[in-house]
């Protein structure tokens, strides 16, 4: 029997064995292999991986058995994407997932980057609004790999920061992409909270979604992951998200492009973050460190801008996930309907919240709802008490004072 359960949403989760804290800060402990002080958190393709993880029920295998099912959902995946997409993506000197032939570069002289343009390289120089960050996109010769051209780049311009422009998945299982016509919005003033993630769908629970903006190919353009993030942090009604109705900016950073989800569409989506007096913003999207996003949070968070972020779902045998892992990060993992850290959550550097990752609802991009799991919807819920409680300090303060205590989630279901 389903039944609806008191357990979350205002800001609060019941201590439980297995998380340090839900809805309440760790300090250092047992999630997965995560430990640490508060910091300071394509497409089709993950329809089809993680739907098939959740159907075979993650909580019923070994931990050794899920790690290995882990490992290969993410190899899978992304060598899916890359057969699919390999006019458009390639792999990194890390082996990670990238936009082919593109590098991005930071703080290299007039020289260096003459030095490049005699070796073949395309040069565009770009900035970043809102962040006052220059870089240049260098263009990879023709028949050139992008870990051979970094080798490169980096021997020609050794006082510059030179990677690949990575992709970012997101965190959770729906982020197929939908006809479904965008949420309408004016422009947005006064105190806003923002999404960076897919496009977010029309919906009678998504009121709170007043503009969207595209950083990627045919963006913005309705997604299920962005539309079920976006009303779990805003939404009313039916979904009642974490801040009911809080004015919701959205950046789409995936559209229609293969390579969507990369470092410079995410730096660019913070930059206009900042540039429209955002003040907390949800990244549920999980991928390597890379020196140009790692820049952007940083400059991001001196401007004001709370991020929060989700640790992903490739299990915690899996490497530490970014954006999450950075410092000042607001990095959030998931639990069920029963306060158990989800068996397939990830990793971060360090871990300040738990809240709800599954036995839940969300906004469908048809107008209804639908049952949700991952950590992608468990950042959302933390950022949207961030925003009401207006500061991580007032959030940890809110949950300890909640602590014990209980409150209706019409969202969150347990199954018995």
């Amino acid at each position: 029997m389903k039944f609806t359960r008191p357990w979350i949403v205002a800001g609060l989760l019941l201590t439980a064995p297995g998380a340090q804290a839900q809805l309440l800060p760790a300090t250092g402990g047992t999630l997965g292999q995560v430990s640490g002080p508060v910091g300071g958190i394509v497409p089709q393709v993950l329809d089809r991986v993680d739907g098939a993880l959740d159907q075979a029920g993650l909580d019923q295998l070994s931990p050794a058995r899920l790690a290995d099912r882990l490992v290969a959902a993410r190899a899978a995946r992304i060598d899916d994407l890359l057969r699919r997409h390999a006019d458009e993506v390639e792999l990194d000197d890390r082996r990670q997932p990238a936009r082919r032939g593109v590098i991005l570069l930071t703080g290299a002289r007039t020289e260096s980057v003459e030095a490049l343009r005699s070796a073949g390289y395309g040069v565009e120089n770009a900035a970043i609004e809102g962040l006052d960050l220059n870089i240049a996109r260098l263009t990879v010769p023709q028949g050139r790999s992008l870990s051979r051209a970094l080798k490169q780049v980096r021997s020609l311009a050794p006082e510059a920061q030179a990677s690949a422009d990575n992709l970012y998945f997101p965190s959770g299982p729906s982020i197929g992409i939908s006809a479904a016509a965008l949420a309408e919005g004016g422009t947005a003033r006064g105190k806003v909270a923002g999404l960076i993630d897919g496009g977010v769908a029309r919906h009678p629970a998504l009121s709170g979604v007043i503009e969207q903006r595209g950083f990627a190919r045919g963006a913005p353009r309705a997604s299920a992951h962005g539309t079920a993030v976006a009303s779990l942090i805003s939404g009313t009604g039916s979904i009642r998200g974490a801040a009911p109705g809080a004015p919701l900016l959205v950046a789409d950073v995936y559209g229609d492009d293969p390579a969507g989800g990369s470092a410079f569409a995410i730096a660019r989506a913070l930059g206009w973050m900042v540039a429209r007096g955002t003040e907390v913003v949800t990244v549920s999207l999980v991928g390597p460190d890379n020196p140009l996003l790692a820049g952007a949070i940083r400059l991001a968070r001196e401007r004001g801008l709370s991020i929060v972020a989700a640790v992903g779902n490739d299990g915690p045998a899996a490497p530490p996930a970014y954006p999450a892992s950075y410092a000042g990060v607001v990095a959030v993992t998931g639990i069920d309907g029963r306060g158990r850290v989800l068996p397939e959550a990830g990793r971060a550097r360090h871990v300040d919240f738990a809240a709800p990752g599954a036995d839940m609802n969300a906004a469908r991009v048809d107008g209804g709802k639908g049952k949700v799991r991952g950590t992608s919807f468990a950042a959302p819920l933390v950022a949207g008490r961030l925003f009401a409680a207006g500061s991580v300090q007032a959030l940890r303060a809110e949950a300890k004072r909640n602590a014990g205590l209980s409150v209706i989630c019409g969202n969150c279901r347990n199954n018995d």
